[in-house]
């Protein structure tokens, strides 16, 4: 016989679920925001975080690590809320956009090498390299800017105001004759 309240009744208090989401969001938000900068890829750091949480949420609310179902609805509604929230309010008030979202990082500013910069998010040149050569540059000094993204990846400026050949997610010019 299937227990019903068991299945859909609270077996922890609502408000600790709510507590412990919101101290592991903020937790995990800050770890990603300080240390791993520039390794999370494509999506924002928030993004890909909110997955990670509601995965492991939903994973134990459906193993039972929960006593019922809403206790992990209730726990995955907090941590969606929180990234809403987030994103809201940085939409709207860019003081609060300036303490979420990380500015871009000069890594190369008129072909100079920003080495503290690199150092800060443990880049090496020979990576720095790399990113140049998919773009088609082949010296530092063929680069006006480089940035370290929000998102990980890496803008780059030419000199000459031409763009980078391989850009991810644009496809090819055609020529006009």
């Amino acid at each position: 016989m299937i227990d019903w309240l068991r299945l859909f009744g609270f077996s922890v208090n609502p408000a600790e679920i709510i507590l412990r989401g919101t101290v592991i969001y903020w937790f995990i938000f800050l770890l990603f925001r300080l240390v791993l900068h520039r390794d999370v890829g494509a999506i924002a750091i928030a993004d890909v975080m909110l997955l990670v949480l509601i995965a492991d949420a939903a994973s134990n609310g459906m193993s039972g690590n929960y006593d019922s179902i809403t206790d992990g609805c209730l726990l995955i509604a907090t941590l969606a809320g929180w990234n809403y929230l987030l994103d809201l309010l940085s939409f709207h008030f860019p003081s609060i956009r300036r303490i979420v979202q990380l500015p871009p990082l000069a890594l190369i500013q008129n072909g100079k090498i920003q080495r503290k910069a690199m150092r800060r998010e443990l880049i090496t040149t020979e990576e720095l390299k790399s990113k140049l050569r998919e773009q088609g540059i082949e010296d530092f000094s063929e680069v006006k800017m480089a940035h370290l993204e929000e998102d990980g990846e890496i803008s780059i400026l030419r000199n000459d105001a031409r763009e980078p050949k391989n850009l991810p997610g644009k496809p090819k010019s055609k020529k006009t004759i």
